[in-house]
């Protein structure tokens, strides 16, 4: 969908935002805006400033910035870039409305009335660092360092994570990109592999690209599609394991529209297949296979009619696609995905996928798997601490660990479950930097319960999202775009051409406005007020990013001088190391009471007269991080729940129709959102896009606008290996005016 903005409207609007007008002060007309009175005279100065790095997603794409009389008015990609080069998706683009926000939070401020309802009174700085510390030290000296919970997320928020958890010392510490993302995906591949995938499959130069759930072209990863898009264009077939017609379905050889959950099943006769039929690489698994004789025995009751059976497929499709994985090997990128916590069974899944990669021959292999070899720099942060084993609530007193496979920090449910019942210890302390778990964590109504019996709440955020309404102070971060930190490094993604490696850290395009603070400023003087001074590792954000390039024989100013990008040679990706090794079988892993070989473990059936609620990405949101941008949400202000067409027609509802939903636990969504009637669906699904449905009404874009999914996701499951949530397991019913209407079996 296009932007319904026009070049000089976008200028216009980006001026006016500046000085955080509200949008309905100013629009006099359908297609005009009111001139701001702040809008510069005479000769414009305008400049070009590079060294941006983009954070309206994780992909974090290169930047340079055009500058009028000190205000930005565009973000294109550096041309310099061998990553994303020139081009910016849609959210890149719009990071112009982000930074100009007039819902931005601006000041400090302190809740004055309930958590849940806040009222909030702007304070100073030195106010709300004082309580934050004061108050912050008081759990501590009361409860032990382990009385913290800390929610962090991005990039900025790696400092003051690492303050809380390496130097005051809790271990209850959950990251969102791990436990509701890529962390089963990272420790099943490590379990496998010894190393966690990242997403650089070889897709350029593959002869067959298997994804498996990925949503690659409906997540706009710039570089990432672009490797994707080269690969089709160069002829790669394209096999999409997906129970909707995604958008990459829609580009598929071949789509495999699989009964939800049921994909370890699959992969397992997908590979029982090529081992009884002798097209795997016999050569690869003599010399860098290990347990593939287990492996063998314990895959072999998967026959393509029993997967095709559980998986409602027709067996000859399974086949097929086995046979176009085995013609094409070892030339083939099975992607490991991203945002892979779904049903609870997730490891497995992704050991399979690790699995079929090895019998494939596929390990830094052109076309395969190929991590890519890319610069080292530092990672200057707070010392790290030995704090023992005792207080972890992921280990017992024998330190054996109840989810031994789980993803750096603890699983967030021992955090939620200790929290709310004091055992075996309270948690009274909450620090949530960059991170809504209101909406990242399934059941929101138990985390706001962990949240109102704290006895201190501290959020650090650019934005009012949902879960700011549950803090007691509230500070407001630069945003990417008026901040130093990062320092990104990788390599091309066709590693068919020359051999680079680039290193880019983030430089501040524009100053910041109103009283926003960086990290380092923050963090630092948290510590100092807890006492911990004497630890305080930098002084500067500038200094840390100094430190890091310092690595690398580089600085700051040097990068600024090389537009924020510093290129090199780079080295052969297709090497591999001489003790690389695939665990097909993984004794380690069964001794700790788990398959050691990929196993299919089954999820709960649909019940009658309801669907399973899936979810995903969309081109134009950052799940929930977006939905207060003007532009994206013009783009997109809803997420339509797809329907198939069929079942749709028996319920007598119609595309555009507006529904709710209740699950089957009771929940009820607060708001509605249309009906999308397409044949391109299972039956038995709905799904629709993640992170609308604000509640915060300080987001006056976003508030009530579509449907919050994650309100319905509200049944525990959890990977019994790593402790991560299942995201995909809950039912829902459709609601049109009033009326709850059973999902035909």
């Amino acid at each position: 969908m296009a932007f319904n903005v026009t070049r000089r409207r976008f200028l216009q609007s980006a001026s006016l935002a500046a000085v955080s007008i509200p949008l309905s002060k100013v629009v006099s007309a359908e297609t005009s805006f009111t001139p701001s009175p702040l809008e510069a005279k005479g000769t414009l100065n305008e400049e070009k400033v590079a060294g941006g790095i983009c954070e309206m997603c994780f992909w974090r794409c290169q930047l340079v910035g055009k500058k009028r009389d000190g205000r930005l008015i565009k973000l294109e990609g550096n041309p310099k870039s061998i990553d994303n080069g020139t081009s910016i998706c849609a959210r890149g683009n719009a990071g112009i409305k982000l930074l100009y926000d007039p819902d931005r939070l601006k000041y400090p401020l302190k809740n004055v009335g309930e958590r849940g309802k806040p009222v909030w009174k702007k304070i100073s700085w030195d106010e709300a660092l004082k309580e934050c510390s004061t108050r912050l030290k008081t759990v501590v000296d009361k409860y032990g360092p382990q009385g913290i919970a800390v929610f962090p997320h991005g990039s900025s928020a790696k400092y003051p994570m690492h303050f809380f958890e390496r130097t005051v010392g809790t271990h209850n510490v959950s990251e969102a990109s791990f436990y509701q993302c890529r962390g089963i995906r990272d420790m099943a591949y490590v379990a496998t592999t010894g190393k966690p995938p990242g997403e650089k499959v070889d897709m350029p130069n593959a002869k067959a690209i298997l994804l498996v759930g990925s949503h690659i072209g409906e997540n706009v990863h710039v570089s990432h599609v672009k490797a994707y898009i080269k690969g089709l264009q160069r002829g790669a077939k394209l096999i999409v394991v997906d129970p909707r017609y995604s958008a990459a379905a829609a580009k598929s050889d071949i789509w495999v529209k699989i009964k939800p959950g049921t994909d370890t099943a699959f992969l397992l006769a997908i590979m029982n297949y090529l081992v009884k039929n002798e097209k795997y690489d016999v050569d690869f698994i003599d010399e860098h296979g290990e347990g593939f004789d287990e492996f063998k025995a314990g895959i072999s009751e998967w026959t393509l009619e029993k997967a095709a059976k559980e998986c409602e497929l027709d067996p000859k499709q399974i086949q097929e696609v086995a046979d176009l994985l085995a013609d094409s090997a070892p030339s083939v990128s099975i992607h490991p995905g991203r945002h892979v916590s779904w049903y609870g069974n997730d490891f497995q899944r992704q050991r399979s996928l690790a699995c079929l990669t090895g019998l494939l021959g596929a390990y830094y292999s052109k076309g395969g798997w190929v991590p890519g070899k890319g610069p080292k720099v530092g990672g200057v942060s707070w010392a790290k601490h030995d704090h023992g084993l005792e207080h972890n609530l992921n280990y017992n007193e024998d330190e054996e660990a109840k989810y031994p496979l789980h993803p750096p920090g603890t699983p967030t449910e021992l955090i939620r479950d200790a929290a709310l019942t004091g055992k075996p210890y309270p948690i009274k302390g909450c620090v949530m930097w960059g991170q809504n778990p209101i909406q990242t964590i399934p059941g929101p109504d138990k985390m706001k319960d962990v949240l109102k019996q704290m006895d201190f709440v501290m959020c650090v955020d650019v934005m009012p999202t949902d879960a700011t309404m549950y803090a007691d102070i509230l500070l407001p971060e630069v945003s990417y775009l008026e901040r130093y930190d990062l320092v990104k490094t990788g390599t091309q993604w066709d590693f068919s051409e020359k051999q680079q490696q680039y290193i880019a850290a983030r430089f501040p395009l524009v100053e910041p406005m109103f009283e926003r603070k960086d990290q380092i400023f923050i963090t630092n003087a948290i510590a100092e007020g807890m006492g911990y001074k004497d630890a305080i590792p930098v002084k500067t954000v500038e200094e840390m990013v100094d430190k890091n390039l310092k690595v690398a024989g580089l600085s700051l100013d040097q990068l600024k001088k090389e537009d924020g990008i510093h290129l090199q040679d780079g080295k052969d990706p297709y090497t591999m190391p001489e003790d690389f090794e695939v665990l097909f079988y993984n004794e380690d892993v069964e001794d700790l009471g788990f398959p050691g070989v990929p196993t299919y473990i089954p999820v709960d059936q649909v019940p009658g007269g309801y669907a399973r609620l899936l979810y995903g990405r969309v081109p134009v949101h950052t799940f929930n991080r977006t939905q207060n941008n003007t532009w994206l949400h013009q783009a997109m202000p809803e997420n339509p729940v797809w329907v198939n067409d069929q079942v749709a027609a028996k319920l007598g509802l119609k595309e555009g129709d507006q529904v709710g939903f209740i699950n089957s636990e009771g929940a009820k969504s607060r708001t509605t959102t249309s009906v999308k009637v397409t044949p391109g669906m299972r039956k038995d699904c709905v799904y629709m896009a993640h992170g609308y449905g604000s509640a915060n009404p300080l987001m006056t874009v976003g508030v009530d606008a579509g449907v919050d999914d994650q309100s319905l996701i509200t049944k525990i499951s959890v990977d019994p290996e790593t402790g991560a949530h299942g995201m995909r397991n809950n039912f829902v019913k459709l609601i049109k005016d009033g009326k709850v209407l059973d999902i035909p079996a």
